[in-house]
């Protein structure tokens, strides 16, 4: 059952840095938006795996806040990119 979860974890990994790509590369600044909370979704998906697998359940808590922190980064980026300033 390890295995599952450690090959799970290979293959978000392996797709994390074709987020990144997208992210350095992307053609518009929407485009990098997104690749962007794909990151923090991966990520938080990662921190699910691992907590599984170790069976520690605290990274359950570490998941949830990065997920929270992610989208606030997200919606931040979004309103800069759409009106020039945060305030």
């Amino acid at each position: 059952m390890i295995r599952v979860f450690t090959y799970s974890a290979y293959a978000l990994v392996f797709m994390l840095f074709f987020c990144l790509f997208r992210a350095v590369v992307g053609p518009t600044v929407p485009d990098r938006v997104a690749a962007i909370n794909l990151i923090g979704t991966k990520t938080v998906a990662l921190l699910v795996l691992i907590a599984i697998a170790t069976e520690q359940h605290f990274f359950f808590d570490v998941a949830l806040v990065y997920a929270l922190i992610s989208f606030l980064m997200t919606v931040g980026m979004a309103k800069y990119f759409e009106k020039g300033r945060l305030g």
